[in-house]
């Protein structure tokens, strides 16, 4: 801990991810509902700020994301765009 002129500052409690109010364990590549609810109706990845995440998890989401679009799993834009 610091010390300025005789008092004591204290670490800030650290808040608890999305994640770990979920109750969700891994992130994982095939499971689309999960991953659905990170995405824009335009299917654009929600960013961290908004989301809740932490950076770490956000770059798991991001890669299941990526992963699962190229295996077919996800659209890379959804059809709104008509």
């Amino acid at each position: 801990m610091r010390e300025r002129r005789g008092m004591q500052f204290d670490k800030r409690r650290r808040r608890p991810g999305r994640f770990a109010d979920l109750r969700i364990g891994k992130i994982d590549y095939k499971d689309d509902k999960l991953l659905r609810r990170f995405l824009t109706e335009n299917g654009k990845i929600i960013p961290r700020r908004i989301s809740g995440v932490s950076a770490k998890t956000q770059r798991k989401l991001t890669r299941a994301i990526k992963r699962a679009r190229i295996m077919a799993l996800m659209p890379f834009a959804e059809e709104a765009y008509k």
